[in-house]
């Protein structure tokens, strides 16, 4: 036993760490523009919490709304809230510091709530593509199959797959030595850049962490494809239009946040294999990390009469009916 002990002894951090700290560079530009910057992430960031937390409002007080699919809407809206908040306050804070600098330890926990919340998001997307797959494919087995015990399952093991994916690759990575430098040409801390910065190889934690996240996009996608392929297919066969098109309503909102995050997703994958510039690959980070948490309220309310009513039962008060 104490052979063990002293075997790991060269992993302690203060024994082969001498980077104490990371310098996230964030988006070029004088003072003017970082002003510009601020005022514009801040707003977006201000307007995600609010739509997104009135999405959450609106289904937990609106009984219209007591149904599985607004139920892991709801559950998505209070994710993207997390997903947001895991890099936008750091990068206002960063924006205007003198330094731009970030812990050690403040970068791994960025590092693991902005993959295993990315995970998270995967996952809610695929579930929901399964519910709306239920729901128009098979409308009179619906209430059997997609019962609450159910959806609180499905919910819970987003956020456990999500969360306990990451811990173990992500503390050998943060136990490789940083000897400088400590330049991180982004707004965050993510794997390529702190692998780069490394002083070590780490073929086999890289490996397993791309493995990982190629695993969980890959069959989440190919899940959400096949899904809306046989969703598809069942919707060409309403007879009525009126009901092909209330279909195409409830699906396209869903379809176009996955084609949104995913879209971005790929090409990012994409960029490190072609060279994509790093200003190119912050502006997509951008997209998939901050754009979609802030259209995602817009984009579920713009084509659904129910949501849109409760929005506004929520944000301008209660008293308007539903005929109005």
């Amino acid at each position: 036993t104490s052979f063990f002990f002293v075997d790991l002894k060269p992993m302690n951090r203060s024994a082969t760490h001498i980077v104490t700290e990371f310098v996230l560079l964030g988006f070029p530009g004088c003072w003017e523009v970082q002003i510009f910057l601020f005022s514009l992430f801040l707003v977006v960031y201000a307007l995600t919490l609010v739509g997104n937390g009135a999405i959450i409002c609106a289904v937990k007080w609106d009984p219209r709304l007591y149904t599985p699919m607004y139920f892991l809407l709801g559950n998505f809206a209070f994710l993207e809230i997390w997903y947001v908040s895991s890099s936008v306050p750091n990068m206002l804070v960063n924006i205007l510091s003198k330094t731009k600098a970030i812990s050690f330890s403040g970068c791994f926990l960025q590092f693991y709530f902005f993959f295993s919340l990315g995970t998270a998001e995967c996952l809610f997307l695929a579930v929901m593509a399964y519910d709306r797959y239920q729901a128009i494919c098979h409308p009179l087995h619906y209430p059997i199959i997609m019962t609450w015990r159910l959806c609180g399952t499905l919910v819970s093991l987003c956020w456990l797959i999500g969360f306990l994916g990451y811990p173990n690759p992500i503390f050998f990575i943060s136990q490789l030595p940083f000897c400088g430098p400590n330049i991180i040409d982004h707004f965050l801390c993510d794997m390529d850049s702190l692998m780069a910065l490394s002083c070590a190889p780490a073929p086999i934690t890289e490996f397993i962490f791309y493995t990982q996240s190629s695993l969980v996009l890959f069959f989440t996608i190919m899940y959400i494809l096949r899904s809306y392929t046989l969703l598809l297919r069942a919707v060409l066969q309403i007879p009525s239009t009126a009901g092909r098109r209330k279909a195409f309503s409830t699906c396209g909102s869903h379809l176009t946040v996955v084609s949104l995050f995913y879209g971005t997703v790929m090409v990012m994958y994409v960029s490190h294999t072609y060279g994509i510039s790093a200003l190119m690959q912050k502006i997509l980070t951008l997209v998939y990390s901050i754009m979609t948490p802030f259209l995602n309220p817009l984009i579920y309310s713009l084509r659904n009469k129910d949501m849109k009513l409760a929005l506004r039962n929520v944000l301008f008060g209660r008293r308007i009916s539903q005929n109005s």
